[in-house]
C-alpha cells in the first residue's frame, strides 16, 4: 500500500516537510512576541540592566529641567542640588565627592 510517508519503501519527500512545518512555527512564534509582549518591555529580554530608566530621567536632569522652566527659582535649584549631590555623589565630575 502507497501512503504519503512511504515512497518505494523508503521515507517519501513528505518526511523533509515537517521539518519546514516546523521551522515555520517557531519562527512565527518568535516573530509574534517580538512584535507584541516583548516590544511594552524595551526591547525584549537582551537589554543591558542600566537601560531600565531612560537617560533623560535622572534626577540631576529633572531638576535642571524643572529649574530650566521656571517651575522652581535659583536658590530652590541649589537647595535641591545641594541634597541630590550628598546622596548620589558627584559622578563624572572628576570623583571628587
Amino acid at each position: 500500500m502507497q501512503t504519503l510517508a512511504t515512497w518505494n519503501g523508503g521515507p517519501g519527500p513528505w518526511i523533509l516537510f515537517f521539518p519546514l512545518i516546523w521551522a515555520a512555527v517557531v519562527i512565527g512564534a518568535v516573530t509574534f512576541l517580538r512584535r507584541t509582549a516583548w516590544r511594552g518591555r524595551g526591547g525584549g529580554p537582551w537589554r543591558p540592566l542600566d537601560a531600565a530608566r531612560p537617560a533623560g530621567d535622572s534626577p540631576l536632569a529633572v531638576l535642571g529641567r524643572r529649574f530650566a522652566s521656571g517651575e522652581i527659582d535659583e536658590d530652590e535649584y541649589w537647595r535641591r542640588l545641594s541634597v541630590l549631590e550628598e546622596q548620589f555623589g558627584r559622578a563624572g565630575k572628576g570623583g571628587a565627592a
